[in-house]
């Protein structure tokens, strides 16, 4: 694998690229960077404004607070990043007003060709863009962001560790907190390594013994109960084998003794 072959390449149309650069050079993303595995480019559409002072935003026409991103740079610059992409490719507008960002957005993502991610700032984009030009819009969460860097790079942490041969161990995404082994849709399993016993605390005995069938229920059954204490909602849309229950009901059990 080579930086010409990349298994996912996303571009990111920002006002601040140098920011956006800093944030993807470090941990895994940079390491898929460095291997050639995820290409990211970046488009910074004051590049593309005509006036001598570089203007990218304006009053909203009405009136009103802040100041909006123009059509014409941003146009230009998710043309040109778009440009780069294999076809296919959406175009993703970070928007407090789009759509959850969650793992399964995250595995959508991941198994695309590319996409290119628009970091908005300021009052917004101009609507005409977001008509013409945008495919869809994200949302990481119900809260104001100043820009949509942040976002970007959020979106692209989470799919990048999904691309096949970015993380070290093959099962490494699986088992995560949302992830699609054994435990996918549950918040993760409590996680220890050495010493075993550090200020009275010890190592659960399971995790020492040896034993990968009891280690693997008593995973699962950890897994089922922080999320059934912590986010009620997933295991409630859940359909629960047989095995999940009965561990489920150990859990509650050995809270309440």
């Amino acid at each position: 694998m080579n930086a010409a072959t990349p298994r996912l390449a996303v571009e990111v149309v920002t006002l601040f690229p140098d920011a956006v650069r800093a944030a993807l050079a470090i941990g895994v993303v940079g390491r898929a960077l460095e291997r050639g595995l995820v290409r990211v480019g970046i488009e910074d559409p004051r590049s593309l404004a005509t006036d001598v002072h570089r203007t990218v935003d304006d009053r909203p026409y009405g009136g009103g607070p802040g100041m909006v991103l123009k059509v014409e740079p941003l146009a230009g610059a998710i043309e040109r990043a778009a440009g780069r992409l294999p076809p296919g490719s959406p175009r993703i507008y970070l928007s407090a007003q789009g759509r959850l960002f969650d793992q399964a957005a995250a595995r959508r993502l991941a198994a695309l060709p590319g996409f290119v991610l628009l970091a908005g700032r300021y009052e917004g984009v101009d609507e005409r863009v977001l008509d013409e030009m945008i495919d869809e819009q994200l949302s990481i969460g119900d809260y104001v962001l100043s820009g949509g860097e942040l976002a970007a790079l959020v979106v692209i942490d989470a799919t990048v560790r999904l691309v096949p041969g970015v993380l070290g161990a093959a099962e490494s995404a699986e088992q995560e907190s949302f992830g699609a082994g054994p435990a996918g849709g549950l918040l993760d399993w409590p996680h220890y390594t050495r010493p075993d016993e550090w200020r009275q605390r010890q190592v659960p005995e399971v995790l020492r013994s040896g034993d990968h069938a009891a280690i693997r229920r008593w995973r699962l059954k950890q897994a089922l109960g922080r999320t059934f204490e912590r986010r009620p909602e997933l295991v409630a849309g859940r359909e629960l084998t047989s095995e999940e229950r009965e561990l489920l009901d150990e859990y509650r059990e050995e809270r309440k003794s």
